[in-house]
């Protein structure tokens, strides 16, 4: 503020000196010369100073400009996320080669329901004869693990704390082509990977008490007059595609369900010799490839 004035103050003097010595030479012109180039500094003065109205709108007018840019720039970003997000198929590693894999959303489904799903995958594979179709379960477009199916099924296998049994784990359908009823109805399967046969013996062993009750439902079986007689029924012990198996079987000698250790990282639960033999099979080509 204090420059400001000593320039005012400089500028009046140089104006007032040129003014005098105009008068003193009697030049007339000079005077209505300086008196012009005055008013024009300001002229200038005025239209430069931030105060001036016309400058007040351009600054405004630019402020606005550039809250504008600013919030296309957001609307740009934010619609480029929107585009670029597309939605991912569940991830999940598969434990041998399906035909053909098919993802079952279960959210918030009860247990009936989801047996129901299973069933319909067993009773209308599309897969041809020979193939297996891999059902993967999801909640939240994630893959359900071991750990949660067990949950949903409320059931009696104790998984523990210390990784006795891998949380990857695959329920699938094998198409054989020998039913009598429909040529497209499958067999169910459930393989589970764990540490080792040592260690996970004794765990279906003591599971076997319960494992009918706990799965019945997803193989068709329904507690009934004709069947309850199986819900209290042990195991025995078996060979099955000369692996080692303990299995349930009817007053008939038919095999109601069986789990087989097919290797010693390997159970497959199923009521089917026939997707015993094919699930072995793949396992084996699977180590093969690996």
């Amino acid at each position: 503020m204090e420059n400001e004035n000593k320039l005012k103050n400089k500028n009046v003097k140089t104006y007032t000196d040129e003014m005098v010595k105009a008068i003193e030479s009697g030049e007339g012109g000079m005077i209505k010369k300086i008196i012009h180039e005055e008013e024009q500094h300001e002229n200038e003065k005025s239209n430069l100073s931030p105060k001036s109205k016309k400058n007040k709108v351009f600054m405004l007018i630019s402020i606005l400009l550039l809250f504008l840019s600013l919030a296309l720039l957001f609307v740009l970003t934010f619609l480029k996320e929107e585009i670029n997000t597309i939605t991912v198929a569940p991830q999940f590693t598969s434990l041998i080669f399906n035909d053909q894999t098919d993802f079952k959303a279960i959210d918030e489904l009860s247990k009936d329901k989801i047996a129901e799903i299973i069933l319909e995958k067993i009773n209308n594979t599309k897969v041809k004869i020979g193939g297996i179709e891999g059902i993967y379960l999801t909640e939240n477009k994630k893959v359900v693990g071991l750990q949660r199916f067990n949950n949903i099924l409320k059931s009696n296998l104790v998984l523990g704390e210390n990784k006795l049994f891998d949380d990857n784990f695959l329920l699938g359908v094998f198409k054989s082509g020998v039913s009598s009823v429909s040529p497209n109805i499958g067999d169910l399967f459930m393989l589970i990977k764990i540490r080792s046969f040592t260690d996970a013996f004794t765990t279906m062993h003591e599971w076997e008490h319960k494992m009918l009750y706990d799965l019945g439902v997803i193989w068709g079986i329904k507690i009934s007059p004709d069947t309850n007689y199986l819900f209290t029924k042990n195991f025995e012990d078996g060979i099955v595609e000369n692996k080692n198996a303990r299995i349930l079987k009817d007053n008939e000698g038919n095999t109601v369900l069986m789990y087989v250790f097919a290797n010693d990282d390997s159970i497959i639960i199923t009521k089917s010799n026939l997707a015993v033999r094919e699930v072995i099979l793949r396992l084996f080509s699977t180590k093969i490839k690996k």
